[in-house]
């Protein structure tokens, strides 16, 4: 007769098929939940910039423009010798800066907007309102004492989806403003204008060239944009950059001239051929540009284009290319961490997933200009020679618009 007291166990042969089993149904489901994740990153991403469209037409209620791409205080040494460095930021703050109280951000905004208290060695300094240079590196900030506001992490500036954090980064931003079809003169275009002088060849070239709904130093607002809010990108998604040589968030300068180039073509030659999404190790002949902290998205504060500007020239996630002078001329399209493509902002507030397939006319035609640099097919006032993704990215080309 059977023990009722008897017990049954396991075999090890049973044993390892239901372990089996469950490595199996884990396999299976943590890809979903993976995806799943991603999903809820990405919302929460398009949430952000839908913050910032709101943002933006606030501010433009409030003062009949957008927000400058290049603005500030000016000084007589320029904000970067030890004589004025806390006195001005040389017209250099990004448009986000003057976003800050439209997006929540009161509390950053009376810190930029009055003087600001730091410490050197316990003594105390102060910075004037407006902030220094917002280009200053880490070193100058330990010299001079720190600028908080400029190196503060802004949650609305963020997408959970990219994983970059802490320093050399001085303040990460995953959103920039779209600047248009050309890099010419992105960066102090109109400097001679603002500062008293008479109008220059880089103003006139800057009032060609910037043909997005953003332009560097010069006031822009609803109304200069032809072309329809609903049909004109005013912001792109960036990556910022995680030192792994990464070709969307490091620059390589090109040792000759970009724009004549049209979409950086130069560059190409120095992608890693196994690892197409990197630069190589040695990207002759080429250079990557070397400064650990003059990376894509580093700086929210200032407007130079490797930080806080996109073109619409190659297409989403391609590759960032400068002129031997890196920062203040380089090709930046958007990027992201997302699968396929980046969330870009629409003038009238909606946010739109465009893919890194869209159509991007000719790649290899010059950039829009006025100088000599420029080729004779890139006269002013022509559509945008690159496709769908250029027309979007232009405020008044009038480009015929069929399917977006």
């Amino acid at each position: 007769m059977r023990n009722p007291r008897s017990l049954r166990a396991f075999t090890l042969v049973e044993l390892l098929v239901v372990i089996a089993i469950i490595g199996v149904l884990v396999g299976l489901l943590l890809p979903a939940v993976q995806a799943a994740r991603e999903a809820a990153r990405r919302m929460s991403c398009s949430n952000n910039f839908k913050q910032i469209g709101l943002g933006i037409h606030n501010y433009h209620s409030a003062f009949n423009q957008l927000p400058t791409q290049g603005t500030g205080t000016k000084g007589p040494d320029a904000g970067k010798v030890a004589s004025d460095y806390r006195g001005n930021n040389r017209i250099e703050l990004s448009a986000l800066v003057g976003l800050m109280p439209f997006v929540e951000q009161q509390a950053l905004w009376e810190q930029i907007s009055n003087r600001f208290q730091t410490d050197i060695n316990g003594t105390p300094a102060f910075y004037n309102a407006m902030g220094p240079w917002p280009n200053a590196s880490l070193t100058n900030y330990t010299a001079f004492g720190s600028y908080d506001p400029w190196l503060a992490n802004i949650p609305t500036l963020r997408c959970p989806s990219d994983p970059g954090v802490g320093l050399p980064a001085q303040g990460r931003t995953n959103y920039a403003v779209c600047t248009g079809d050309s890099c010419d003169t992105s960066f102090g275009g109109a400097l001679n204008r603002l500062s008293g002088l008479p109008n220059g060849t880089t103003y006139d070239r800057a009032k060609v060239s910037m043909r997005g709904a953003f332009a560097v130093q010069i006031k822009t607002g609803f109304r200069d944009c032809l072309d329809g809010l609903s049909n004109t990108i005013y912001a792109g998604e960036i990556t910022t950059d995680l030192g792994d040589q990464d070709k969307r968030t490091q620059i390589v300068a090109y040792p000759g001239n970009i724009i004549s180039l049209g979409g950086n073509l130069g560059c190409r030659p120095s992608i890693d051929p196994l690892r197409p999404n990197f630069w190589s190790a040695t990207p002759a002949p080429n250079t990557l540009f070397a400064s650990a902290e003059e990376r894509r998205g580093y700086k929210w504060a200032s407007v130079l284009p490797i930080y806080t500007q996109m073109f619409t020239i190659l297409p989403p996630n391609s590759e960032l290319c400068g002129n031997s002078n890196a920062v203040s001329i380089v090709m930046a399209p958007p990027s992201s961490r997302h699968q396929g493509g980046v969330h870009v902002l629409m003038g009238d507030g909606a946010v739109k997933f465009v893919t890194d397939s869209i159509e991007a006319g000719d790649s290899s035609f010059g950039q829009v200009g006025i100088h000599a640099l420029h080729s004779p097919a890139s006269r002013p006032g022509i559509a945008s020679p690159y496709g769908l993704w250029g027309a979007l990215g232009t405020r008044a080309s009038k480009e015929l618009i069929e399917e977006f």
